[in-house]
C-alpha cells in the first residue's frame, strides 16, 4: 500500500470512531449492527434489516444519513405500490414534452421499509439500482447519485399477505443483519432519552466525496491468498453435494451460497480490517463478518428447523 493508504486508514479508523459517538447521542445500543452498517456503506454494498417494529431501524438509517453527510429517503413498501412509484416516471409538461420526474430512488440512503409486503415486479424493479446503480426509465438510463446505499427493512413476524424475497434478490444484499431486543439498562436509556423536551442533534462527519475515497480505498487494500483461499473454502462448505461439502452440510442444508458470497466475504473483511486500523485482513476478519454475510444465502432444510439448529449455529459450526 502506499503511504497515502496508509494515513487514508488511519483518517477512517478517526472518523469512523468520532461517527460512533455522533450516533450514542442518538441510537442506543445495537453496536454490532451499526459496525456491520458501516462496513457494507464502506464496502459499497447493501443491507437487509431484519427485526419486530419498535427497534428503531428508520431512526437508525435517518440518524446514520445525517452523520454520513449524505441525502436519504424512505419508501414504504405496500401491496399497492408500483415500479413507477420508486423509480419515477416520465410526464407530459406544459410544452407537450415528455419529462422524466425522477423517483425516490435517485438519493444516497434508500430505506426500503418492509420491502416483502410489496409484490415481486416492484422489488424487481429495486434489483436493477441495487445491482447497477442506474434506472431505465422508456430506455433512457439514468445514474443514480454516489454513493448508493439500499437499507431494507423486513419484519419476522406477520407474515400473511407478504410476498417473500426471492433467493435471487437476497443475493444483492451484502448483510442480512438481525436486530434483537434491547437489554434492559439500554431500554431504560431509551425512554428517559425519548421522554423528554429536549433531543440530541447530531453533525455531518463526512461528504459523499469522502466516502467515495473511502469506497476505493478498501478495494486498494491487499489480501493474502491463505485469507481468500479460507473465504471461498467457507462458501464452498455451504454447498451440498460438493467436493468442500461436510457432514453438517449434508444433514441441515438444502441449498448453499453462491460466488457472491465469497467476494462480499473478502470485501468486507477488508473494510473490517480498515476500520480497525489493519492494513490487510486477516482469517479472523473474515469470521467476524461471516454470519451477516452468508445467514441469508443458506438454505435450511426441515430437519434443521425441527431440530432447532439455526443458521447462525451452521455458520458457526462451519467455521
Amino acid at each position: 500500500m502506499s503511504s497515502s493508504d496508509v494515513t487514508a486508514i488511519s483518517q477512517l479508523v478517526e472518523k469512523s470512531k468520532q461517527l460512533k459517538t455522533e450516533l450514542s447521542k442518538v441510537i442506543i445500543g445495537q453496536h454490532e449492527v451499526i459496525d456491520q452498517i458501516l462496513i457494507s456503506v464502506f464496502s459499497g454494498g447493501h443491507t437487509l434489516l431484519v427485526g419486530v417494529p419498535g427497534l428503531a431501524k428508520t431512526l437508525l438509517v435517518n440518524t446514520l444519513s445525517t452523520v454520513l453527510g449524505l441525502d436519504f429517503k424512505r419508501i414504504q413498501f405496500t401491496p399497492d405500490l408500483m415500479p413507477g412509484d420508486i423509480l419515477g416516471s416520465e410526464i407530459l409538461d406544459e410544452s407537450r414534452n415528455f419529462k422524466f420526474l425522477k423517483g425516490p430512488v435517485f438519493t444516497n440512503i434508500v430505506l426500503a421499509d418492509e420491502i416483502n409486503r410489496t409484490p415481486p415486479k416492484t422489488q424487481a424493479a429495486l434489483l436493477e439500482a441495487m445491482q447497477e446503480k442506474s434506472v431505465t426509465v422508456s430506455g433512457t438510463t439514468y445514474t443514480l447519485p454516489k454513493p448508493y446505499f439500499v437499507l431494507a427493512t423486513q419484519n419476522p413476524i406477520e407474515q400473511e399477505g407478504t410476498y417473500p424475497l426471492p433467493e435471487a434478490q437476497l443475493d444483492r444484499f451484502m448483510f442480512s443483519l438481525n436486530l434483537t431486543y434491547p437489554t434492559f439498562e439500554e431500554e431504560v436509556a431509551i425512554v428517559k432519552n425519548t421522554t423528554q423536551a429536549n433531543s440530541n442533534s447530531v453533525s455531518a462527519l463526512f461528504t459523499a466525496e469522502e466516502i467515495t475515497n473511502f469506497q476505493s480505498l478498501v478495494r486498494r487494500i491487499p489480501v493474502a491468498d491463505n485469507v481468500i483461499s479460507y473465504a471461498v473454502e467457507l462458501v464452498a462448505k455451504t454447498r451440498p453435494q460438493s467436493s468442500k461439502s461436510v457432514e453438517i452440510t449434508e444433514k441441515y442444508i438444502d441449498w448453499g451460497a453462491g460466488p457472491r458470497a465469497s467476494q462480499n466475504l473478502i470485501l468486507a473483511a477488508k473494510a473490517h480490517s480498515a476500520l480497525q486500523g489493519k492494513f490487510s485482513p486477516d482469517i479472523e476478519n473474515v469470521k467476524a463478518v461471516a454470519k451477516g454475510i452468508l445467514r441469508h444465502r443458506i438454505v435450511r432444510n426441515y430437519r434443521a428447523e425441527s431440530e432447532g439448529y439455526s443458521l447462525d449455529k451452521i455458520i458457526e459450526a462451519l467455521m
